[in-house]
């Protein structure tokens, strides 16, 4: 069973814009939409916090993708709820993380995730590879909106790693992190 099975199949009814948009690629209920939004490529759009260019530029990222279906949800009158965590990424969860940190000294790096959350059960659509396991584990985790996508969850991070790391290693951290995102964007 893959994880937003557990949402109820209510039909996509045309309601907004986020609504007509699946409804004009011929998705027709929300089983569907999570199974379109979790195949297409892991990769930033041109705008990280615009949700609806997923659709678009037939991409997006953990933040983006569960934006976009927490959106559908709310017009279909489904409680989902789009959470926010940190976790520790490495090789376990995120494969070729460790080629990236290689001679960094680090085994591990926390890393900001998106995900959704319905009956108190995770639902993740990010859909990277069939080789990255569910991320269980996390250090932070708090409900989000969905304008927090962008520069709320960016601060968030960065701070965490701040206080994670405080010798001073902050940019070279993020420049790992960058590089694996690179890495793994199609």
């Amino acid at each position: 069973m893959k994880s937003y099975e557990i949402l109820p199949n209510n039909e996509i009814v045309d309601k907004d814009k986020v609504t007509q948009a699946f409804l004009n690629i011929g998705i027709f209920d929300i089983h569907s939409a999570c199974e379109y939004v979790l195949k297409l490529p892991y990769g930033r759009t041109s705008e990280k916090t615009n949700y609806m260019l997923v659709l678009a530029e037939r991409r997006g990222t953990c933040s983006t993708k569960h934006a976009i279906i927490a959106a559908l949800a709310w017009q279909l009158k489904i409680n989902v709820q789009l959470f926010l965590g940190i976790y520790l990424m490495k090789e376990s969860n995120s494969p070729g993380i460790s080629k990236i940190l290689a001679n960094s000294g680090f085994d591990f790096l926390p890393e900001a995730h998106c995900y959704l959350k319905y009956l108190n059960k995770r639902i993740d659509l990010t859909g990277i590879s069939d080789n990255y396991a569910q991320i269980d584990e996390f250090l932070h985790e708090e409900q989000i909106e969905l304008y927090q996508i962008g520069d709320y969850k960016k601060t968030l991070h960065q701070n965490f790693i701040k206080q994670w790391m405080p010798e001073n290693r902050f940019e070279e951290i993020w420049a790992l992190r960058e590089a694996y995102i690179e890495s793994i964007s199609k």
